[in-house]
């Protein structure tokens, strides 16, 4: 029989990687504490709120570091109020499967597809921005298998909609000790997030890496509201104050650990007006500033954000600005992170 797929090479294991571009004792340290300081935030020890912020996707190594240095000023500015988990996402589902697929599989959004470059690339950017800026980021496990490369690096995982349903993602999420968001599926059944959820919460065994593997249940896992499609192809939101209302009844009733939500302030919830993010993260606050029961539930937002507004081709140079999904630039930025202190 024919065989379709080319195997190229053999990539690096996962330890291998971390042996080549180690953390620093220090920096593991840190990151210890810092884990802590989210954990208690999702698990209501903490009043703090999450900010999973940054492009929609991390394409090139010094506009991303720039960014994110960025944000490190402005969180000891609000500290006492706000946790900023800066996002770096270098791995993009791609609706029809052309594309920009991220960093992982074009170091270089420009060169030819090379993923050992890539994994090392991904490495790399994650490690440096920890090292040169102290804050800990985020990923999409659009790959459950690439975890791994990370693991010792991430502060929070985010399951993309695209993903949620899949059993390999919950099971692998399953034996995550970090917070990991499920967001719920394109067509918008909550059911589907929070069955996520419950798989996550579970210990289970299973194959992984080509191994059998034993995970304990993460019980930092919970909801990402990120809107959702109707039949007609129409974005429509699902951060209204009866959406979070109805959330939290079918949390409660499930009885899962922890029930916890962050509001993607983009996406279909703001029909990829990135402009909206601003005011619908508002919104949500006088919501929770309304009902006790959705105060205990938000623990904060997604928000796509970048150094320049808007969206450019993959071919364009404009640095600082999303060759993917559209990002809120960093003027505005910085003035909402305030304005969200303020309110909080």
């Amino acid at each position: 029989m024919q065989n379709n797929i080319k195997f190229i090479r053999k990539l690096p294991i996962p330890m291998d990687l971390k042996a080549q571009f180690p953390l620093k004792a220090e920096y593991a340290e840190k990151k210890k504490i810092r884990d802590k300081e989210i954990a208690d935030v999702f698990t209501g020890k903490s009043d703090k709120l999450i900010l999973v912020i940054g492009p929609c996707s991390a394409d090139r190594e010094d506009a991303v570091l720039d960014y994110i240095s960025r944000l490190a000023v402005v969180q000891e500015k609000v500290n006492d109020k706000i946790l900023i988990i800066p996002r770096i996402y270098t791995n993009k589902p791609r609706t029809t499967g052309d594309g920009y697929k991220g960093m992982v599989h074009q170091p270089d959004p420009n060169a030819a597809e090379d993923m050992l470059e890539g994994i090392i690339a991904i490495r790399r950017l994650h490690t440096r921005a920890i090292e040169e800026t102290g804050l800990f980021c985020a990923g999409e496990m659009l790959y459950p298998e690439n975890y791994r490369y990370l693991s010792d690096l991430l502060a929070y995982v985010a399951v993309g909609a695209r993903s949620v349903e899949n059993q390999q993602h919950r099971l692998t999420a399953s034996g995550i000790d970090i917070p990991v968001g499920m967001k719920n599926p394109t067509g918008g059944d909550i059911s589907v997030m929070l069955n996520s959820i419950t798989a996550a919460q579970h210990p289970h065994t299973f194959l992984y890496r080509g191994w059998e593997c034993q995970s304990s249940g993460n019980p930092l896992t919970h909801a990402i509201m990120r809107g959702y499609v109707n039949k007609h192809g129409e974005s429509l939101p699902n951060y209204h104050f009866e959406d979070l209302a109805h959330l939290y009844k079918e949390y409660t009733e499930r009885n899962l650990a922890n029930p916890a939500l962050i509001v993607d302030a983009n996406h279909a919830n703001s029909g990829k007006k990135y402009l909206e993010q601003s005011r619908i993260c508002k919104d949500v606050l006088h919501s929770a500033a309304h009902s006790p029961e959705i105060k205990s539930l938000l623990k904060g937002f997604m928000i796509e954000s970048y150094i320049e507004d808007g969206s450019q081709k993959p071919t364009d140079t404009v640095y600082g600005k999303s060759i993917t999904d559209p990002c809120l630039g960093w003027a505005k930025t910085e003035k909402l992170i305030y304005d969200l202190a303020e309110l909080v």
